[in-house]
Protein backbone atom coordinates (compact mmCIF):
# COMPACT_ATOMS: atom_id res chain seq x y z
CA UNK A 1 0.00 0.00 0.00
CA UNK A 2 1.09 3.56 -0.57
CA UNK A 3 2.55 5.63 2.25
CA UNK A 4 2.34 9.41 2.24
CA UNK A 5 4.53 12.03 3.88
CA UNK A 6 3.72 15.74 3.78
CA UNK A 7 6.30 18.48 4.13
CA UNK A 8 6.73 22.17 3.50
CA UNK A 9 4.56 23.67 6.20
CA UNK A 10 5.65 26.45 8.49
CA UNK A 11 4.94 29.80 10.07
CA UNK A 12 4.59 32.58 7.52
CA UNK A 13 3.27 36.11 7.31
CA UNK A 14 0.13 37.00 5.38
CA UNK A 15 0.65 37.41 1.67
CA UNK A 16 3.56 35.07 1.24
CA UNK A 17 3.70 31.70 -0.49
CA UNK A 18 4.40 28.14 0.56
CA UNK A 19 4.69 24.94 -1.40
CA UNK A 20 3.59 21.74 0.28
CA UNK A 21 4.81 18.37 -0.91
CA UNK A 22 3.17 14.98 -0.58
CA UNK A 23 5.78 12.28 -1.18
CA UNK A 24 4.64 8.73 -1.79
CA UNK A 25 6.36 5.41 -1.39
CA UNK A 26 5.14 2.01 -2.44
CA UNK A 27 3.14 1.28 -5.60
CA UNK A 28 3.38 3.65 -8.59
CA UNK A 29 1.88 6.92 -7.46
CA UNK A 30 0.58 7.66 -10.93
CA UNK A 31 -2.19 5.12 -10.29
CA UNK A 32 -3.60 7.21 -7.46
CA UNK A 33 -5.89 10.19 -7.39
CA UNK A 34 -4.72 12.60 -4.71
CA UNK A 35 -6.37 15.23 -2.59
CA UNK A 36 -5.28 17.89 -0.14
CA UNK A 37 -7.40 18.58 2.93
CA UNK A 38 -6.95 20.84 5.90
CA UNK A 39 -8.19 20.96 9.44
CA UNK A 40 -8.20 24.06 11.59
CA UNK A 41 -8.51 23.88 15.37
CA UNK A 42 -12.05 23.02 16.41
CA UNK A 43 -13.19 22.41 12.83
CA UNK A 44 -13.75 19.43 10.61
CA UNK A 45 -11.51 18.27 7.79
CA UNK A 46 -12.04 20.51 4.78
CA UNK A 47 -11.38 19.73 1.13
CA UNK A 48 -8.77 22.01 -0.45
CA UNK A 49 -7.70 20.60 -3.83
CA UNK A 50 -7.63 17.37 -5.79
CA UNK A 51 -5.88 15.98 -8.84
CA UNK A 52 -6.63 12.99 -11.02
CA UNK A 53 -4.37 10.02 -11.67
CA UNK A 54 -1.72 9.62 -14.39
CA UNK A 55 -0.89 13.04 -15.80
CA UNK A 56 -3.21 14.90 -13.47
CA UNK A 57 -5.30 16.30 -16.26
CA UNK A 58 -8.20 17.04 -13.96
CA UNK A 59 -8.06 19.26 -10.91
CA UNK A 60 -10.56 20.70 -8.46
CA UNK A 61 -10.39 23.37 -5.76
CA UNK A 62 -12.56 24.64 -2.99
CA UNK A 63 -13.85 28.12 -3.76
CA UNK A 64 -11.82 29.87 -1.08
CA UNK A 65 -8.49 28.86 -2.65
CA UNK A 66 -9.30 29.18 -6.35
CA UNK A 67 -6.81 31.47 -8.04
CA UNK A 68 -4.39 31.24 -5.10
CA UNK A 69 -3.58 27.54 -4.77
CA UNK A 70 -2.37 25.15 -7.47
CA UNK A 71 -2.16 21.38 -7.21
CA UNK A 72 0.24 19.49 -9.47
CA UNK A 73 2.03 16.19 -9.63
CA UNK A 74 5.42 14.90 -10.69
CA UNK A 75 5.11 11.17 -11.24
CA UNK A 76 8.84 10.81 -11.90
CA UNK A 77 9.36 11.78 -8.26
CA UNK A 78 6.12 10.36 -6.85
CA UNK A 79 5.23 13.75 -5.40
CA UNK A 80 2.10 15.87 -5.46
CA UNK A 81 2.52 19.56 -4.73
CA UNK A 82 0.23 22.23 -3.38
CA UNK A 83 1.49 25.68 -4.28
CA UNK A 84 -0.15 28.19 -1.98
CA UNK A 85 0.06 31.89 -2.81
CA UNK A 86 -1.33 34.98 -1.09
CA UNK A 87 -1.77 33.15 2.18
CA UNK A 88 -3.97 34.64 4.85
CA UNK A 89 -4.90 33.75 8.40
CA UNK A 90 -7.91 31.76 7.22
CA UNK A 91 -5.49 29.28 5.64
CA UNK A 92 -4.03 28.35 9.02
CA UNK A 93 -4.54 24.63 9.53
CA UNK A 94 -2.93 21.22 9.47
CA UNK A 95 -2.75 20.15 5.85
CA UNK A 96 -3.12 16.51 4.91
CA UNK A 97 -2.67 14.73 1.62
CA UNK A 98 -4.71 11.66 0.79
CA UNK A 99 -4.61 9.08 -1.98
CA UNK A 100 -7.07 6.77 -3.65
CA UNK A 101 -6.13 3.91 -5.94
CA UNK A 102 -8.16 4.24 -9.14
CA UNK A 103 -8.46 2.64 -12.55
CA UNK A 104 -10.13 5.62 -14.17
CA UNK A 105 -9.93 9.41 -14.16
CA UNK A 106 -11.72 11.85 -11.95
CA UNK A 107 -11.18 13.94 -8.87
CA UNK A 108 -12.51 13.25 -5.40
CA UNK A 109 -13.47 15.88 -2.88
CA UNK A 110 -14.80 13.99 0.15
CA UNK A 111 -12.49 12.65 2.85
CA UNK A 112 -14.27 9.31 2.95
CA UNK A 113 -13.38 8.69 -0.67
CA UNK A 114 -9.72 8.34 0.23
CA UNK A 115 -8.05 5.33 1.79
CA UNK A 116 -4.52 6.52 2.47
CA UNK A 117 -3.52 9.58 4.49
CA UNK A 118 -0.35 11.31 5.52
CA UNK A 119 0.38 12.59 9.01
CA UNK A 120 -0.15 16.24 8.13
CA UNK A 121 1.96 19.38 8.09
CA UNK A 122 1.15 22.56 10.02
CA UNK A 123 0.66 25.82 8.16
CA UNK A 124 0.34 28.93 10.31
CA UNK A 125 -0.26 32.32 8.74
CA UNK A 126 0.24 35.12 11.21
CA UNK A 127 1.73 38.58 11.38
Amino acid sequence: QVQLVESGGGLVQPGVSLRLSCAASGPPFSNYAVGWFRQAPGKGREFVAAISWLDGGQTAYTDSVKGRFTISRDNTKDIVYLQMNSLDSEDTAVYFCAAKRVVYGGVFTAPNQYFYWGQGTQVTVSS
